[in-house]
């Protein structure tokens, strides 16, 4: 099957939540995550989305849940809102055993075109668990950049999941949507 070409790009409902969080979960945690490469299963368990904040970030203005879909399936998403004058990329999620397959690269794409065609806002942020690696280098071959800002991990937060370290934090990633025509590719 291939899902990158003939999969549907939309912008999920609330009808969407269960999916959303069963995809999500299944790329980031637990055993079916590590079907896939970016799995946190050795940093985190538990919840990865919380449905309460997805009902937020479908409600708010400049905020869309995008979807890549086939056939009724979800086979991946991302949240793309603005945030403080710039473009939030987060949620992104491939269903494990699609991953590495041009889903994801499709699907960043779309949310790169968003935020600068139809939001015209000039850069766009996203934040990573900094120890990372693979998924940062992933991001890099897409025009990001590490910017040294580090936020917080939300210890005591369950809605983001159960740490299984004491060390995480976010770095903020960042690229400019002005300097390039998109989307940026280069080598996977």
């Amino acid at each position: 099957m291939d899902a990158t070409n003939s999969a549907d790009l939309r912008f999920a409902t609330l009808h969407d939540i269960p999916a959303l969080v069963a995809l999500v979960t299944s790329a980031y945690r637990g055993d079916a995550s590590r079907a896939g490469w970016t799995t946190e299963a050795d940093l985190l368990e538990g919840e990865r989305i919380d449905p309460a904040v997805l009902r937020h970030d479908l409600a708010r203005a400049r905020s869309k849940i995008v979807v890549l879909e086939q056939a009724g399936n979800l086979l991946a998403c991302a949240h793309v809102a603005e945030d403080d004058g710039a473009g939030y990329f987060g949620m992104f999620a491939v269903a494990p055993t699609l991953q590495g397959g041009g889903i994801g690269k499709r699907l960043l794409a779309e949310c790169e075109r968003i935020v600068q065609q139809d939001w015209q806002l000039p850069v766009m942020r996203m934040t990573v668990i900094d120890v990372r690696d693979a998924l940062i280098a992933f991001y890099q071959r897409r025009g990001y950049h590490r910017t040294g800002v580090f936020k917080p991990f939300p210890y005591g937060d369950a809605r983001f999941g159960h740490p299984k370290r004491d060390d995480l934090r976010f770095e903020v990633l960042e690229k400019s949507l002005l300097e390039t025509s998109l989307p940026v590719e280069t080598t996977a």
